[in-house]
């Protein structure tokens, strides 16, 4: 392959025609020749620019509303053929087909129009299907052509024009063929997701997966890891779509940690202020109150410990009054639907403090696929989405909870559902007072949590830990009575679990025999 490569024949065809126009004039004031198609053409010349029609190349008109304009061997000929080769260069010339040094094409807005809630006609009308065949067919010879997909590498290819002298180097071309196979990868991606939720098929034979790179991160989960964080393009609220006012970058758990942070104070939508505190992707106080300083003093008093360089997460926007007493400790990110002048004033002091302002909450109901990877395989699964409300509940136990009761089972249990497995949460008057996650044992869960809470109680001096008369969510069932009986020791008076348990019987004299009102949901909350 030759290293250096002059530009001299450019074809454009563009759907977003956003700094076209300046990148077009900089080529021809370059002495590049331009080809075009369809509104491209006509943007190019209202803009005074010489520009000739790819009709007049290939000799036939752009046909059936332009699903027919580029696929031509005149075309392709002239981004295909190796300009070493005698052979080819033979073709070219008893063919009269103009090598084509520059094809610069984004496609038909797919995504978009999917993510606008078109129906399925229109969809099936914007895959593009010529943009996609020339992109791979420059990209394969890349050895001697030059391949734009992203307007965001116009600048770079002007600056590599402006090194080599109207030529571009194989490296150059080299990663742009990279990007070109990446975005038409991603866009079959997108196009066979589509298609396969519109057909109704929840598990496709093959499954594509794509993303457009957001950050470069310093490191991973750990500095020896290498990594990088990508968007999916769809604009869900949250740690990937929101504004960052100041602080460094967000590193690999900051980002894991605010995204678990947002989407469970989303549970409580934006009714009545809550605040939920993060830490190593679990909540270590979730509360809400009649303020968000309110509702951020219940939730760190849950475990103050834990909270210190924590992830604090708002569904209303951040006032001056909050934003002060998040400050008085370390804090790695606070993100909410917004933040008042005053308030971003106060977080100024703190130049490590990361802000992130969303504009609104996730839908927790919108249904989302979720991907983990494993050794040889990906598992793949709809969002956990599941709510249950006080009609969905079961009475189990001889004493019904009272209403303070199951306002604070409702709180807990969604609650439980964002903690990982085995999770207990014990609340009481809306604010988590004891979390146990991630046990092997939902005893020790159990035990973690009143343990937890006994230690918060003597360090602000509360004469008893807030467990006492506290109402507690279990994600799965109790497999024994064990684990029940540890919260009762803990001081419950109130239960929600799923049920289903062999043992349920077992489980549920025991909780009549302690005085326990407990709730089943039907519904399990396992998170791993």
């Amino acid at each position: 392959m030759t290293n250096l490569v002059p530009i001299r024949r450019a074809l454009l065809s563009v759907s977003d025609k956003t700094g076209l126009v300046e990148f077009a004039t900089a080529l021809a004031e370059r002495g590049v020749v331009l080809l075009s198609t369809g509104g491209t053409a006509k943007a190019l010349r209202e803009a005074g620019l010489a520009v000739s029609d790819v009709a007049e190349v290939t000799g036939f008109p752009e046909m059936m509303d332009g699903r027919v304009k580029t696929l031509h061997p005149k075309v392709h000929g002239g981004l295909l053929a190796l300009r070493d080769n005698a052979d080819h260069k033979s073709a070219l010339a008893t063919h009269n087909i103009p090598e084509i040094d520059l094809l610069v094409v984004n496609l038909y807005p797919f995504e978009a129009t999917v993510a606008k809630g078109a129906d399925y006609d229109d969809c099936i009308e914007n895959i593009d299907i010529g943009g996609p065949a020339m992109i791979r067919a420059a990209a394969k010879n890349h050895g001697f052509v030059n391949v734009v997909v992203d307007v965001e590498d116009y600048g770079a290819v002007l600056d590599e024009l402006a090194a080599h002298d109207g030529a571009t180097s194989l490296a150059f071309r080299q990663t742009l063929a990279q990007r070109a196979y990446a975005r038409t990868a991603a866009y079959d991606a997108a196009v066979s997701t589509w298609m396969a939720g519109a057909t109704e098929q929840p598990a496709p034979r093959r499954r594509a997966f794509a993303g457009t790179l957001a950050q470069t991160l310093r490191y991973g989960e750990n500095p020896h890891q290498v990594a990088s964080f990508y968007t999916d393009g769809s604009n869900r609220p949250g740690v990937a779509t929101a504004k960052q006012w100041q602080g460094k970058e967000l590193s690999y758990n900051n980002i894991n940690d605010t995204d678990a942070a947002f989407e469970l104070v989303a549970e409580f939508g934006t009714d009545a202020p809550a605040c939920a505190i993060i830490k190593h992707a679990n909540p270590c106080g979730v509360a809400e109150g009649d303020s968000l300083l309110s509702a951020y003093k219940s939730a760190f008093d849950c475990d103050r410990t834990s909270a210190f360089g924590g992830i604090v997460a708002l569904n209303q926007p951040l006032d001056v009054d909050t934003a002060k007493a998040i400050t008085e400790i370390l804090t790695e990110v606070v993100i909410a639907p917004g933040a008042s002048d005053a308030a971003r004033e106060v977080f100024a002091a703190k130049k490590n403090l990361r802000l992130l302002t969303t504009d609104g909450l996730p839908d927790i109901h919108a249904p989302i696929t979720t991907y983990r990877q494993v050794a040889g395989g990906m598992l793949v699964q709809n969002k956990d989405t599941g709510y249950v409300g006080l009609d969905d509940l079961k009475v189990v136990t001889n004493r019904a909870p009272t209403e303070a009761e199951m306002a604070d089972l409702l709180f807990a249990w969604k609650v439980a559902k964002h903690v990982k497995s085995n999770a207990i949460v014990y609340a009481k008057n809306g604010a988590t007072v004891g979390v146990g996650a991630g046990q092997m044992s939902r005893v020790d869960s159990a035990l973690i949590a009143a343990k937890k809470a006994e230690r918060m109680a003597e360090a602000i001096g509360l004469p008893e830990p807030l467990t006492k008369g506290s109402s507690v969510a279990s994600d799965a069932f109790f497999p024994f009575a064990d684990g029940l009986l540890e919260a009762a020791a803990a001081g419950a008076t109130s239960v929600i679990q799923p049920g289903g348990s062999m043992r349920d019987q077992e489980v549920i004299d025991a909780a009549n025999e302690a005085g326990l009102a407990m709730v089943l949901t039907g519904m399990r909350h396992f998170r791993h």
